[in-house]
């Protein structure tokens, strides 16, 4: 199995731990070791299984909006985005929780135009609020057909670290890797007026695989 770059740190340090406690429980609980052992390994293991990187085989899209992130479809609604656009949009929330794959991707393919960092607080990810509270990096990406797209990684409760790879003037290929979000998070998307939305609320997503919207 594979394992994403962004775990390395915190895998070496969960290993020590683990090494070192189970040495120490060794030593002092004798046969009944296990009995802490057993837990930091399972530990461990769902360690291993966040950062796992799936092997998925990428198309080239032009005019299609790509999931960016595994999870779960919780908002679909139109609102007025006031950090890049200034203007009505459709917004796409997607919900990750601490099982699915936390790679984020681009969702559309042309030139990254915007990119900001803000720090904020750590409400939990499906609060509507998170998207403009929350620590959070907004990013924008203009289409071919000269289409903005805004799209913005959300930390949530859990979630303590916001990992984007992107700078201005860079290409954008849909459905590649742009970000990493460790543990439970969102993903919003901003898409013109008009975009034929083709995901449903509580649809389950595959990042850099499904398709969620059509620029028209």
């Amino acid at each position: 199995m594979k394992l994403h770059r962004e775990g390395k740190s915190t895998l070496i340090i969960a290993g020590l731990t683990l090494i070192s406690i189970s040495i120490l429980a060794f030593f002092l609980l004798k046969g009944w070791a296990f009995l802490v052992v057993l837990p930091l390994v399972i530990v461990y293991g769902f360690i291993l299984w966040f950062f796992r990187v799936p092997v998925r085989k990428i198309g080239s899209y032009t005019k299609e909006v790509i999931a960016p992130v595994d999870g779960k479809v919780v908002m679909i609604k139109e609102v007025e985005e006031t950090e890049f656009l200034n203007k009505k949009v459709i917004q796409i929330s997607i919900f990750m929780s601490p099982l699915n794959v936390h790679i984020c991707r681009y969702p559309v393919t042309g030139k990254v135009i915007y990119e900001k960092y803000h720090p904020g607080k750590y409400l939990v990810a499906w609060h509507e609020k998170s998207s403009t509270e929350n620590e959070r990096s907004t990013l924008a990406v203009e289409t071919q057909d000269r289409h903005k797209v805004v799209f913005r990684q959300i930390a949530g409760y859990i979630a303590r670290r916001i990992v984007y790879y992107s700078k201005r003037g860079d290409e954008a290929k849909a459905g590649h890797e742009m970000g990493f979000i460790k543990f439970g998070s969102r993903m919003d998307v901003f898409l013109p007026l008009g975009t034929q939305v083709t995901c449903k609320i509580g649809e389950l997503t595959k990042g850099g695989i499904n398709i969620i919207a059509k620029l028209q």
